[in-house]
């Protein structure tokens, strides 16, 4: 019985790291992303029956394939180790909510959106995306803390100085803030804000341009900065980690060698020494 279930879980682990195997399930995934797109269309309400049979054939085959990771395990619990199989089965298990259920149809049809998501514990470049952005968040904080800062004293000059020319702009700080994240992200900011303040105040540009100096050359690098920087301590660390397996395996291997020496050189001497017994056998003889 034990052979038998180590047979299956052997040929189960062969199928997980199939090539071909990932490949079926980043295309049904994609398939799943395409489905959830084409019910948001008017003209594929006739086609709803036959959508809601592909959509229950993702959630089945989703379901098997983590059954299947799951299986190929030694131990169930190595399975929910790593960070990216619980992220999968939670997703899989978020999408087994019936979508027959009027309460729950809505719910259930959100829920279908993240299994989009499961391309990035598929492909291991996106996942190193992601590792990289979550880790690089605590540093991003500062540099966004750092630029509230300077949001916030700009929308104040802003608001003292330009409050006059448009109520709607600079009327408050907090007006005056988002003003100033329209000017941050380019959207119209010259012909809504920059010259109608500098028809009224001519030397307004400097406080224009020192903002955008701040925000689109300085923070914006430095935000940029920061996920190379952690994109690359990520690449490296996997790196080392290939590098550290294939040297404990060529480590394993030297071992191998030197039991084998061992052992050679013991099956030597003992040659010799029945060599030695037999010629001192026939000189006596």
């Amino acid at each position: 019985m034990s052979t038998s279930f180590e047979t299956w879980r052997d040929r189960l682990e062969r199928l997980r790291a199939n090539k071909l195997f990932e490949s079926v399930v980043i295309a049904i995934i994609i398939l799943s992303a395409l489905l959830i797109g084409a019910k948001t269309y008017e003209e594929t309400t006739r086609f709803e029956q036959v959508l809601r049979v592909f959509d229950v054939g993702v959630t089945v085959f989703f379901l098997v394939e983590i059954l299947i990771r799951m299986a190929a395990e030694r131990r169930l619990r190595d399975f929910f180790k790593k960070g990216w199989n619980v992220f999968d089965f939670l997703i899989v298990t978020a999408s087994l909510v019936p979508l027959d259920d009027s309460e729950m149809v809505l719910l259930a049809r959100l829920l279908r959106i993240f299994r989009v998501l499961r391309l990035v514990s598929m492909i291991p470049e996106l996942r190193i995306l992601m590792v990289a952005l979550v880790k690089s968040i605590p540093r991003m904080g500062y540099v966004a803390l750092l630029m509230f800062i300077i949001f916030y004293i700009y929308g104040a000059v802003g608001s003292f100085l330009f409050a006059s020319v448009d109520e709607k702009l600079w009327g408050n700080i907090s007006l005056a803030m988002l003003t100033l994240f329209q000017v941050a992200t380019f959207e119209s900011w010259a012909t809504a804000v920059l010259y109608p303040t500098m028809e009224h105040y001519p030397y307004a540009w400097i406080y224009f341009l020192t903002f955008i100096f701040l925000n689109a050359f300085i923070f914006l690098n430095m935000m940029i900065g920061i996920v190379l920087d952690v994109m690359q301590k990520e690449s490296l660390a996997i790196e080392l980690e290939s590098g550290e397996g294939e040297a404990a395996e060529l480590h394993g291997l030297r071992d191998d060698v030197r039991q084998l020496r061992s052992q050679l050189t013991r099956m030597e001497a003992l040659l010799g020494e029945r060599a030695t017994s037999a010629v001192d056998k026939g000189a006596q003889g």
